[in-house]
């Protein structure tokens, strides 16, 4: 792979259930911002909520297709399982006590890396984890976010992939997308890529016993890789396909584009660039709170708009 091409995780796009139960979890609980209202790119009767820092930065970014209706999945090998988002080295406090209240379904706190971690699960079950960082990543914070700066979430941390044979995706992540292995521990390979910021390590769980994957509510459907400009991803791709890989045609996903391909364990991956961003089409005072759609979903709206459910979105 080209020194330089991958700079990380881009986002994380997961199945949801109702619209206004994921936008009240993840941004009236959680203080994410919704960057995005819009639909998904291939069914534009379902949503596609954006989540991120107070500009939707690369890195950031935990996206959702809701699906109320849609059976619930479950977590297991040939599948990214767990999300982890990076909190201030003095927050963990914090939300524990906000967890507590609000009657969140978590663990208690323990200790990996020699990083205190809080697992939790979101509304449908999703996999999340806090982690405190000693160094604050370099993010945009939303100024209206319900949680103080000094506790809010810094970005994505990192992603774990179960799977039954661990070294045939640990080839992708070294041979073709440029990440490195840093440990080997307790059943779980860890490799990172760059020299800081958000969303620069990938961890991978053996799973030889557990239960296979099964999409649906509550599990993670792709995992995007950033990489910095359309010239770059043709590149990647382009290895890609000559290594054997079937990566799809480069589409234009309107605040990224996007290339797609699923590694021999059974992930989907996504590489997409980071430009040119989620102010394309609107102010960054007005992220997220109009209903955006595709061009070629332009001449519908009206359609559209009376097929979705209405929502209340964050003020």
């Amino acid at each position: 792979m080209t020194d330089g091409g991958i700079r990380g995780i881009h986002h994380v796009t997961a199945i949801c259930g109702p619209a206004q139960e994921n936008i009240d979890f993840y941004s009236g609980f959680l203080g994410l911002r919704l960057v995005k209202l819009t639909v998904n790119y291939d069914d534009p009767t379902a949503y596609h909520l954006y989540y991120g820092d107070g500009i939707g930065s690369p890195g950031t970014l935990l996206t959702f297709f809701p699906y109320p209706d849609g059976y619930p999945g479950r977590a297991g090998a040939g599948q990214a399982t767990v999300t982890s988002l990076a909190i201030p080295a003095n927050a963990l406090s914090f939300w524990l006590d906000r967890f507590s209240h609000h009657s969140v379904d978590f663990d208690r706190p323990s200790k990996r890396n020699q990083q205190e971690t809080l697992s939790f699960r979101g509304p449908d079950g999703l996999l999340l984890e806090l982690v405190a960082v000693p160094k604050e990543n370099e993010v945009v914070p939303w100024e209206r976010s319900p949680i103080p700066a000094r506790h809010a979430i810094l970005g994505i941390r990192s992603v774990l992939l179960r799977q039954r044979d661990p070294w045939v995706t640990t080839s992708v992540l070294v041979d073709r997308l440029g990440f490195h292995q840093v440990d080997d521990r307790d059943g779980r390979l860890r490799f990172e890529i760059g020299e800081g910021g958000t969303g620069r390590i990938v961890e991978i769980v053996n799973d030889l016993d557990g239960p296979s994957a099964r999409p649906g509510r509550g599990t993670v459907h792709h995992v995007a890789f950033r990489t910095q400009d359309e010239a770059s991803q043709a590149v990647i791709r382009e290895e890609l396909v000559r290594a054997g890989y079937h990566a799809s045609p480069i589409t234009n996903r309107g605040y990224f584009h996007s290339t797609y391909f699923r590694e021999p364990g059974g992930v989907l991956l996504e590489v997409a660039t980071d430009p040119p961003g989620f102010t394309v089409d609107e102010p960054e005072p007005s992220l997220g709170t109009r209903l955006q759609l595709p061009e070629k979903f332009s001449l519908y709206r009206t359609k559209i708009e009376r097929g979705l459910p209405p929502l209340r979105l964050p003020k």
